[in-house]
C-alpha cells in the first residue's frame, strides 16, 4: 500500500526552546517537487497541528522531524519501556522534570560531566548512520538536541494517535513521519555563512521560487528545513517504501532516515 510515491513533503527545523521557540521553527512544504511555503511563527503544539492539518488533505504526505526519536536501547530496557509508545508517553510526563536535573545519563548542564562510554551515548543510527551526530543525552551545549528531543518525543505520540506511521515502528501507512538530520541530507555546508546558504539552494535547486529560497538562505533554521524537504522530495519513492523495523535495535531506538543511491522523486536536481 505504500508503493505510490508521496504526493506531499514536509520538513520541520525543531527547537526545545522554551521561550521563543516559534522564531526558530520553521516548516517547509513542498508538494509534487515544487517548495510552496516556508515558514515560521508557529510553537511546538501548533506547528504539530499545521502538520496534521496538512495531511488531512492530502494524505500521501511524509514529514521530517530533526529530532531524535527515542533513547539508546540499554536506557529504554532499563527503564522497563519495551515499546516506543511508552517512550513517548514517559516524555509526555516526566520529560520536563529530567531536562531540569539533567541527571545521568543526561549531561550538558553546568557541572553535570558525560561519564558515559561512548558505546552508551549513542543509538546504533547515529553510530551506523549519522556519524557526527549528537547523543540525545547530551541537553546542553554547543548543537545538543536532547532537549528538543525529550520535548519533541511527546508529540509523536500525538502524531501516532492521528494515524501517522512514525517510522520504523509502524504501522505501515500514509501519512508517515521520519527523522531527519539535516546535515544528513545536505551534506557539508558552512550554515553559518548566508553566502554559502544562498550558494546551495539556488546551485541545487535553481527550479525552485526563488523568493523562498531567498527566505531560505536568511537563517540556518529555514535553510535546514527548505533544504531537508528538498532532498527529500527528491527521493519521495523511497520514503514511500519504508517499512517497519521489525526487530532491536531500530524497533525501540528508532533510525535516522537516510536517502539510498540516487533520487528516484517527482523533483530532481535541476528541478525539472
Amino acid at each position: 500500500m505504500s508503493l505510490d510515491p508521496a504526493v506531499r513533503i514536509v520538513a520541520i527545523d525543531w527547537s526545545g526552546k522554551l521561550e521563543r521557540a516559534a522564531e526558530f521553527i520553521w516548516l517547509a512544504d513542498v508538494l509534487e517537487g515544487k517548495l510552496v511555503s516556508l515558514e515560521n511563527g508557529r510553537n511546538r503544539e501548533q506547528v504539530i497541528d499545521a502538520v496534521i492539518a496538512i495531511a488531512r488533505r492530502e494524505p500521501h504526505t511524509v514529514v521530517g522531524l530533526d529530532f531524535a526519536f527515542s533513547f539508546p536501547g540499554w536506557w529504554c530496557a532499563q527503564q522497563g519501556w519495551r515499546e516506543t509508545r511508552e517512550v513517548w508517553g514517559a516524555m509526555a510526563i516526566d520529560g520536563e522534570r529530567l531536562l531540569h536535573a539533567c541527571e545521568p545519563p543526561f549531561w550538558g548542564r553546568p557541572d553535570k560531566r558525560n561519564d558515559l562510554p561512548r558505546g552508551r551515548r549513542y543509538r546504533a543510527t547515529e553510530l551506523a548512520d549519522a556519524p557526527g551526530a549528537k547523543s540525545v543525552f547530551q541537553v546542553g551545549g554547543a548543537g545538543a538536541v536532547g532537549t528538543g528531543s525529550v520535548r519533541g518525543m511527546k508529540h509523536l505520540l500525538t502524531l501516532a494517535e492521528r494515524g501517522f506511521d512514525v517510522w520504523p515502528f509502524g504501522p505501515q501507512g500514509w501519512p508517515r513521519a521520519v527523522e531527519i538530520y539535516p546535515r544528513l541530507l545536505t551534506g557539508p555546508v558552512n550554515k553559518s555563512s548566508w553566502r554559502r546558504r544562498h550558494e546551495f539552494l539556488f546551485d541545487r535547486f535553481p527550479g525552485q521560487p526563488a523568493a523562498l529560497l531567498e527566505r531560505a538562505a536568511g537563517s540556518e533554521d529555514a535553510f535546514d528545513a527548505a533544504a531537508s524537504a528538498l532532498v527529500m522530495a527528491e527521493y519521495a519513492v523511497q520514503l514511500s517504501r519504508l517499512v517497519p523495523a521489525d526487530a532491536p535495535p531500530h524497533a525501540i531506538e528508532g533510525r535516522i532516515w537516510r536517502p539510498l543511491s540516487e533520487p528516484t522523486g517527482s523533483s530532481s536536481r535541476r528541478g525539472e
